[in-house]
């Protein structure tokens, strides 16, 4: 396993954004807490099946049924060491520094943490205890120091060093000497060119930044886990049958039988404040969701985040950069943070100003209805659909009796036929384990010549101890430089679970995101490269083929074959797919706002001298230089941005859902324009070709040129939100 993946586990082990009772019916056996009467045999037991070969089909698959958290702790640290004498071997190497004995050499390292890794990410996102994040906090520093080894071994940087600036390199394959290029700047970036001290302090920082992160996601967990609003049948008053079913399910897990439950989770939090009637539980709701982090006590986030900024300021100061968004953004599409600013500024004018709109259209109607005098952040959501319904005629409620979760599987499956000719075939015959029932997993094949492509796992529903939000993952990627590797991939979701023998309803938002998530697994099913480093992605470009895939959920197709009603079966009505498709840029100055704000917030975060930093007053002065409309706040809040303070996924890169945005609006327009539409089998080859199949093995902006003949225009994403555009001179 190449140092690229071990940097990018650290950082971010999950892709890509609850609490119930443990389930006894969970496959993956309960964390066994160690003492004297855990004998050594059962922790050798554990630590052998956790670094052992994956059996069985397919190539072999993760033992998910049998592993524990016993050996966890001592798996690690021979997954670490083992790794660490596989460099040592490379870096002490006598002969002459090449591709093979050096680049590739690195690739083919660390086969037992990557085997590894894939429990603990399933631990550490899909099945956490508090068994795991006490072992999480032990190991958390050892992976860092683990990098920190690797990466400032300087024999080791010297040979890689020699093979990048050789004349080999030259006349290699583009994607060879991209793969070069990557392994380079992953060690160069990270702190091998400095000296013995500040390579010490560099190291140390990347430490306590472990630790400080690693609390951080786990203090969010703590508060959507604690805190939960327990109703009776006088409080639902405007909520549909198909939200009071899910609440009643959510209580009956919790043991309040009788009661309905709104967990602190998005997935509960949205749709009750779109539709209860009940204001001062709406106040309620949405307080406990936006103070997650932030409520003084021992899961309070703001002294954490602070020094967190403190310590990457430091570490990027170290190598010689004036902040670390300059740092992060240096080898992104965007370049620089001037750059990633820019394009977000230039849109949040409109932004805010369809927001005005938005609230006058609102407090019209609450004024008349209900004799409220402002629109409250509380309120945001109930009152716009009150405008949806009185100026599209569109009830959100009748399109989620069209959404069934199922179908919309079946949907995507059709999309993926259709685009990649893959076939999606289900493994009912339990050869493939799985670490909870929710769990189900498809084997994927090339619809014309049978050729085996890999697996795709579904993980659809929330539970006590999942990370909230939905996520794209695998457990092994594709390869071909040490024998064809196939694909397990996964997807992973928060959906409420209803009542048992009836199909799970979403929202329109929902079915979009449960086909964003579906992207990220095509992009990973249809690589083509030849090394494990070229599967590894750049954060501003590697939303763009997820958020494209959204669109196919609005076409003809789809809607005509998969969106039918849960009781009736019948097809949605044409007059009610009128209507979404009329109401497409709904609600547009909220999603924009919510969205640019936390990203603006991140990038600020990220371009200032932090010393002495008090985050909750600068994330009030951000917000108000900005503008920012008092009815909205970030849709992540700086005490639960999880995606740059958990880890550094997305730190001071939050601004990529935008920038991916435009490449998608772009592309979008080209299946438009062309003659078959969303299904033009000349531009569907070419996405496949030139944006999905090369993964990191091409530049993102040579990629995207060579899909579309030129570079991409923002004009097309100020389209597709139905905000003004400006005309040049």
């Amino acid at each position: 396993m190449n140092p690229l993946f071990i940097k990018a586990f650290l950082v971010s082990s999950i892709l890509m954004g609850c609490s119930t009772a443990t389930n006894t019916t969970d496959v993956l056996p309960a964390a066994k807490t160690l003492n004297n009467a855990t004998s050594v045999q059962t922790v050798q037991e554990s630590q052998d099946l956790l670094l052992a070969k994956w059996q069985g089909p397919f190539q072999g698959v993760p033992a998910f049924e049998q592993v524990t958290l016993t050996g966890l702790v001592p798996a690690m640290d021979k997954a670490m060491a083992d790794k660490l004498l596989e460099v040592e071997l490379i870096a002490n190497n006598t002969s002459a520094p090449t591709f093979e004995n050096t680049i590739v050499a690195m690739e083919k390292t660390g086969a037992e943490l990557s085997r590894l890794f894939s429990y603990y990410g399933i631990w550490r996102a899909n099945k956490s205890s508090p068994e795991f994040r006490a072992l999480q906090g032990e190991i958390a520093p050892k992976l860092s120091t683990f990098y920190s080894k690797i990466n400032q071994n300087e024999k080791l940087f010297k040979r890689i060093s020699a093979v990048y600036n050789s004349d080999a390199t030259k006349v290699m394959s583009p994607a060879n000497q991209r793969l070069v290029l990557l392994m380079y700047n992953s060690f160069a970036r990270n702190g091998a060119t400095l000296n013995v001290a500040d390579k010490k302090r560099y190291a140390d920082i990347n430490l306590r930044l472990a630790q400080l992160q690693t609390k951080f996601g786990n203090n969010i967990l703590a508060d959507e886990e604690g805190y939960v609003l327990y109703l009776d049948k006088s409080q639902l008053g405007g909520l549909p049958e198909s939200i009071i079913n899910v609440a009643a399910a959510a209580a009956n897990e919790r043991d309040h039988q009788g009661q309905y439950a709104i967990t602190n989770t998005r997935s509960s939090m949205d749709p009750f404040l779109t539709y209860s009637t009940e204001r001062e539980l709406r106040k309620n709701v949405w307080h406990s969701y936006y103070s997650r982090g932030d409520n003084g006590d021992q899961y309070d986030n703001n002294a954490i985040m602070a020094e967190i900024l403190q310590l990457r300021h430091e570490r990027v100061g170290l190598l010689g950069y004036k902040n670390y968004a300059s740092w992060r953004l240096e080898d992104r599409m965007a370049k620089s943070p001037e750059n990633a600013i820019a394009l977000m500024e230039s849109v949040w004018p409109a932004a805010i100003a369809r927001v005005e709109e938005e609230v006058a259209d609102m407090l019209a109607i609450g004024k008349r209805q209900d004799g409220i005098e402002q629109i409250q952040a509380w309120d945001y959501r109930f009152y716009a659909e009150k405008v949806r319904q009185d100026k599209y005629n569109l009830d959100s409620d009748e399109v989620k009796q069209y959404l069934q979760l199922n179908n919309l599987r079946e949907a995507m499956f059709y999309v993926a036929g259709r685009l990649f000719n893959f076939n999606f075939t289900e493994v009912t015959d339990g050869s493939v384990p799985v670490f909870h029932q929710d769990v189900r997993v498809w084997e994927v094949k090339d619809k014309t010549s049978g050729e085996h492509i890999g697996l795709w796992y579904l993980d659809p529903f929330a539970r006590k101890g999942k990370r909230s939000g939905a996520w794209a993952t695998t457990y092994r990627s594709h390869t071909t430089f040490d024998g064809k590797k196939n694909v397990l991939s996964a997807n992973n979701s928060n959906f409420s679970k209803g009542i048992a023998g009836q199909p799970t309803l979403i929202s329109w938002s929902d079915a979009e995101t449960y086909f964003h998530e579906f992207g990220h697994a095509l992009h990973f099913l249809a690589s083509k490269v030849e090394y494990p480093t070229l599967n590894s992605g750049v954060r501003d470009y590697t939303e763009f083929q997820s958020q494209l895939l959204e669109r196919w959920l609005s076409t003809d197709e789809v809607i005509d074959n998969y969106l039918v009603h849960y009781k009736t079966g019948k097809p949605m009505p044409k007059s009610l797919v009128a209507k979404i498709k009329q109401a497409a840029t709904f609600n547009q100055g909220f999603k924009t706002t919510e969205y640019l704000a936390s990203a603006l917030v991140d990038m600020k975060f990220h371009t200032v001298d932090p010393t002495g930093i008090d985050v909750d007053k600068f994330e009030r002065e951000t917000l108000a230089a900005l503008n920012m409309p008092k009815q909205i706040v970030m849709r992540h809040r700086s005490p639960q941005f999880g995606h740059i303070f958990s880890s550094e996924g997305y730190a001071a890169s939050y601004y990529g859902y935008m920038w991916a945005e435009v490449l998608t609006s772009d592309a979008a327009e080209a299946f438009a324009q062309a003659p078959g539409g969303f299904y033009d089998k000349e531009v569907a080859a070419k996405l496949v070709e030139h944006l999905f199949s090369v993964r990191n093995a091409v530049d993102p902006s040579e990629a995207y040129r060579a899909f579309r003949g030129r570079n991409a225009r923002v004009e097309a994403l100020m389209r597709d939100r139905g905000f003004p555009v400006k005309t040049k001179n």
